[in-house]
């Protein structure tokens, strides 16, 4: 009837504190009529809504079809209470009873809303390097646990001012229980610390960052020193940058030598889109990217307008993000402002293999050889996160480092699992967590090569627990025995059982499980990488697995090559060129680049370790065969950076066409005439009297030695070699198709744009469905979900 009345509580589950959910329940209610209330607990957000039963059936679809843009909804679980009466709706505190968990919201870029009032000078946060509210802002990184309240984050350190305090406290308003809500009168502070841009080091402040005297705008030193050549730390959101004119070719190069960094590419950051399409070539889908709430940097090919050459040297693309602080907006100016440089280097504060830097203190000892200034704040940061780095193939996004403003999002098993901790492997590592149907992957740790990472392994795993109430009962590891990561898990697993999981088993159950195939699955998984450790003791990197989440069998790998001298083959790819020659029975001659760039006497050695064996073990790497092209081409003989060696060959090789037949001193990208074209197609040999198949690279070296010596464009024969890889993947497939008609892709060498396009088109083309990552990387970044299916399966 007319006059009856309802009541309803809903426990709403996922990523639903500190993204404006409350605000958005109250409004809700209010737009419908509703009285009742709504508050935090450790289970997530706790509705009471109470009206007409009609006008209760829209709020609930409101909740679970209209959330605030920023929650993600896990569950929400909705049931009949007793009628109380009453009007108005309340927020209630936050309680700490109930089970279940809160899943931490990511830090969030500065949104449409703050920007404009950061602009206005009648606004009373005009100007303000922390401006923030409901929408954007700090989150994962200042969180020291759950429920997330302020008292539980770094802002904790500032007491809200009056004007504060009322927006905090009012439902309607945009600021409404924004955690790091502040302004000038009550929130953190710059600060500047430096030498002047023509002087001495100074110490120089912000009059209000510590009481004393200094000079009024700490912005405007900073941009003066990155105006004359110097090299700024700048702290941001999850730790330190360092930061230098990016056209500014000496100063691009002087940061270059002291961060130890090689030719390893710079990522740059512009103020907005504009900026970004006058240096990179931005689609709809690049732009979206770049402006979205996460802000990673997007790996874009080059535009017109040129930068330092030392930026990202031999590298068809770019590395850009947008300001996604307020203090990134600042740094390079409102209108009004003294010029400064509008394309700046921005890369992570650290030595090159060490992790970021981002506690004060530390930061003045580590980068104190590194910067000439530094620019920072009386916000502390809790929890370390590098940016993320993401590319596009075929406008699909493709992860290359998930971090900043995708971890802690949790992502869903396809079936339950015990609680189980993965340790992820010893590069580009992340470790995770996993409890019934959902993983938390940390953001991105680095390399396990030195006692610092090893330690911010420590300190990520335990926030990670903190913040998801996962205690694991098992841990997951790689099987390499000598994995750092695995010896972590040994140290810190008192009675709780280890299990392995093979490598390149882990990368399939990874990319599997992001598409969500059922337990029982089964696909054809191809893993190309440069290093994983097989049970028979050689180095995996060519496999073809028939897969499932349980374990897997090897169908066909790379034939094996010796792999002399472990990382100094990785680092002097002419050495994997010498051991596909010897594989292949072809002469060492001199005509042969990769022979040339040799000392004569590490040749000898190298023979006699081939003909023995001492000192070698044997690989089937796809990566370490990348290298070995590579170096034949004459591309690039002693890597500076991991994979340096398939990156320039795959950049070279884009938009070539592999028919022409072009001159090594002419440009093949200019195109020729019709009778300059050439049907050459190198082709691997499949030896399907064994088991497993071998796959057999002698003709394609064969033929890379035969196109180099006649003077073929390395472009051209690596436009050659990319197309026979992704003929042979195809080849795979097919003849592994009475197995399953759904192929995996999975490994770092499917970070190659270039292959991973023919190879999905060729696939999809012949009927194949095709598994590629969008949310993890292909890379080890992803491996700790891997190991997380594997053993929950088994």
């Amino acid at each position: 009837m007319t006059g009856a009345r309802a009541r309803r509580r809903l426990i709403v589950r996922g990523v639903v504190q500190g993204v404006g959910f409350r605000p958005f329940v109250y409004t809700t209610a209010a737009e419908l009529a509703l009285s009742g209330s709504v508050s935090n607990d450790c289970s997530g957000v706790i509705v009471e809504v109470e009206g007409a039963p009609t006008d209760l059936d829209e709020f609930a679809r409101r909740v679970r079809q209209r959330p605030p843009p920023l929650a993600v909804i896990e569950s929400v679980h909705e049931v009949a209470v007793a009628v109380r009466g009453g009007t108005g709706f309340r927020i209630a505190d936050t309680t700490r009873d109930g089970g279940g968990r809160t899943l931490a919201s990511p830090d969030v870029a500065m949104c449409a809303d703050c920007a404009r009032e950061l602009c206005d000078p009648h606004n009373r946060r005009y100007r303000h390097p922390f401006i923030n509210c409901t929408n954007c802002g700090p989150r994962f990184t200042i969180i020291a646990g759950l429920p997330y309240d302020r008292e539980r984050t770094s802002m904790a350190d500032f007491a809200m001012c009056t004007r504060c305090a009322r927006e905090y406290a009012d439902p309607t308003d945009r600021r409404f229980h924004a955690q790091p809500v502040a302004c000038p009168d009550c929130g953190p502070t710059l600060a500047y610390t430096g030498r002047a841009a023509d002087g001495p080091l100074s110490q120089q402040h912000s009059a209000d960052a510590d009481g004393g005297p200094g000079i009024e705008d700490p912005l405007a030193a900073a941009r003066e020193l990155l105006r004359a050549g110097g090299i700024l730390a700048v702290k941001g959101v999850g730790g330190y940058h360092l930061a230098c004119d990016a056209t500014n070719e000496n100063a691009v190069a002087e940061l270059r030598r002291r961060k130890r960094r090689g030719d390893k590419p710079f990522a740059v950051m512009v103020a907005d889109l504009a900026a970004a399409r006058s240096i990179v070539q931005v689609d709809e889908t690049g732009a979206a990217l770049l402006t979205g709430p996460q802000r990673p940097i997007v790996l874009l090919a080059r535009g017109d307008r040129p930068l330092a050459e030392s930026v990202a040297p031999r590298n068809p693309d770019l590395g850009v993000m947008i300001a996604y602080t307020p203090l990134h907006v600042l740094l390079f100016g409102l209108p009004g402002d003294p010029p400064g440089p509008q394309v700046l280097v921005m890369t992570s504060g650290n030595l090159g293999g060490e992790p970021i830097c981002y506690d004060d203190a530390d930061a003045r000892q580590r980068l104190a050889d590194l910067a000439d200034g530094w620019l920072s704040h009386n916000r502390r940061i809790l929890v370390p996160c590098d940016d993320s780095v993401v590319r596009l193939v075929d406008e699909i996004e493709l992860p290359v480092r998930r971090s900043r403003g995708y971890a802690p999002l949790p992502l869903a098993l396809p079936f339950p699992v015990p609680p189980t901790l993965a340790v992820g492997g010893d590069l580009k590592n992340t470790c995770a967590v996993a409890d019934d149907r959902y993983a938390w992957l940390s953001q991105h740790i680095g390399d396990m090569d030195d006692l610092a990472t090893l330690r911010a392994f420590d300190d990520a795993e335990q926030h990670l627990e903190e913040l998801t109430g996962v205690r694991p009962t098992q841990l997951a590891v790689d099987a390499h025995p000598l994995y750092r990561s695995t010896a972590w898990a040994r140290q810190h697993a008192d009675d709780r059982p280890i299990r392995t999981v093979q490598h390149h088993h882990a990368h399939i159950a990874a990319v599997m499980g992001e598409h969500g195939l059922g337990e029982s699955a089964t696909v054809v998984g191809l893993a190309f990488d440069g290093t994983g450790f097989g049970p028979d003791g050689a180095i995996w990197g060519g496999e073809v697995l028939l897969a499932s989440y349980k374990g897997y069998r090897r169908l066909a790998h790379l034939k094996y090559v010796p792999l002399a001298g472990g990382d100094a083959s990785v680092q002097r790819p002419y050495r994997m060129a010498l051991a596909h020659l010897w594989a292949a029975g072809i002469e060492w001659s001199p005509p042969i680049a990769s022979v040339t760039a040799c000392p004569s006497n590490e040749r000898q050695v190298l023979t006699h370790q081939f003909h023995t064996g001492l000192g070698c073990v044997p690989t089937s790497s796809m990566g370490r065969l990348f290298d070995a092209v590579s170096s034949l081409a004459g591309v690039r003989h002693v890597a500076d950076y991991e994979a340096q060696a398939a990156i320039e060959l795959e950049g070279l090789s884009r938009g070539i066409d592999p028919d022409i037949v072009c001159p090594v001193d002419a440009d093949p990208a200019l195109g020729t005439a019709a009778d300059t074209r050439a049907r050459t197609h190198y082709r691997f040999e499949l030896d399907d009297d064994v088991d497993p198949v071998v796959i057999d690279p002698t003709p394609v070296i064969a033929a890379v030695v035969s196109d180099a010596t006649a003077g073929i464009a390395p472009a051209v024969i690596g436009a050659r070699f990319h197309r026979a890889v992704a003929h042979l993947v195809l080849e795979l497939a097919l003849a592994c198709a009475s197995e399953s008609m759904t192929v995996a892709l999975s490994g770092g060498v499917f970070q190659n744009a270039l292959l991973l396009s023919q190879s999905r088109m060729l696939l999809r083309k012949n009927g194949f469905h095709v598994l590629c990552h969008r949310r993890l990387p292909p890379n080890d970044g992803g491996l700790a979900f891997g190991q997380l299916l594997a053993v929950g399966a088994g």
